[in-house]
């Protein structure tokens, strides 16, 4: 069974840092590409940051130069170093799995249940 988890969030002011982290357990081909995405209230789901086992990177163009995605395959653990943040960056933040690599779009297998980022002005 495939279980991710995310911790990290919380509130922070405009132009602040944030860290946030993804725990993986289950068989290691099922997390060979992973990627964060979030979704605020009223709005789609839109990805973020993602990166496959072999280091190749995807980020959406509104966090490029903000926020760094890293993994710690030998822990199984994913990060979303985010900084410089914003007001419109307030949102639930999920992390994502699959032995496949789909880049941000949304259709990765395994979802975690989400870490709420909320920024203020």
């Amino acid at each position: 069974q495939v279980q991710l988890v995310e911790s990290g969030g919380g509130s922070v002011q405009s132009g602040g840092s944030l860290k946030l982290s993804c725990a993986h357990s289950g068989p290691p081909h099922t997390a060979y590409a992973m990627a964060w995405f979030r979704q605020a209230p009223g709005k789609e789901r839109e990805g973020v940051a993602g990166m496959t086992g072999g280091g190749l990177t995807a980020y959406a163009d509104s966090v490029k130069e903000r926020f760094t995605v890293s993994r710690d395959r030998a822990n199984n653990m994913m990060y979303l170093q985010m900084d410089g943040l914003r007001p419109e960056d307030t949102a639930m933040y999920y992390c994502a799995a699959d032995q496949d690599w789909h880049s941000l779009r949304g259709e990765y297998r395994y979802w975690g249940q989400g870490t709420q980022v909320t920024v203020s002005s």
